[in-house]
């Protein structure tokens, strides 16, 4: 926790409620008795609700960026607090939950970073509410370019079919916990989901560190 200063610390962004109530976004006024933001009315997403403590500017899209790409994986610890306050502050029903699956990166990629930051986020929390995290269940079979460099609707067709179950894993009307590091478009999160629940699974909430 010493990695961060107390005055950065302070310049984190926290989503705050109302939430959306499909992607977790603070909702603007004007959208209160939706209860869903204007992006997420024009899209229909595969998980049933994710949710995210901050927003994704600054500090902690900073602090995303050392973490994945510069090897700075002591930084998983501070970033699941993060999301493990989020967690407890609004009582996500994370009992409910089966086990945690983080998004899973293609093999090629992996060896680049040499760490998944979804699994390293997704063990702290695991360890803190005592759930299993099941890495394997869910793989990344096809390479993809990087949503990054994508518009929009590019990434929805980026990760079609990207996405497998492992054989043998049991999920069938399993609630599922997915987590992954930044949730902006929802492809990958929704893709991952459509996968889950086409092989049975009950509930799917996703669980990023931003939005």
């Amino acid at each position: 926790n010493d990695y961060i200063c107390s005055r950065c610390r302070l310049k984190i962004k926290k989503n705050t409620p109302p939430f959306c109530h499909s992607c977790g976004r603070h909702l603007e006024k004007n959208n209160y008795s939706k209860n869903i933001c204007p992006e997420c009315l024009k899209r229909k997403f595969n998980f049933d609700r994710a949710f995210s403590p901050c927003a994704y500017e600054g500090v902690i899209k900073d602090l995303i960026h050392e973490f994945k790409y510069k090897n700075k994986d002591y930084l998983g610890q501070f970033l699941s607090k993060l999301m493990i306050e989020f967690i407890r502050e609004y009582n996500l029903p994370i009992d409910l939950m089966d086990f945690i699956i983080p998004i899973p990166l293609h093999k090629t990629r992996l060896r680049e970073r040499e760490f998944n930051q979804a699994q390293i986020l997704s063990d702290y929390i695991a360890l803190e509410f005592d759930k299993k995290v099941m890495p394997d269940n869910l793989r990344r079979f096809r390479y993809t370019k990087t949503q990054t460099e994508l518009e929009e609707n590019e990434r929805f067709l980026n990760v079609k079919d990207s996405f497998v179950i492992d054989k043998g894993s049991d999920i069938k009307g399993k609630n599922i916990l997915l987590v992954d590091d930044v949730l902006t478009t929802a492809a990958t999160s929704s893709e991952a989901a459509y996968t889950l629940k086409s092989a049975g699974a009950n509930i799917v909430f996703v669980l990023t560190l931003a939005n």
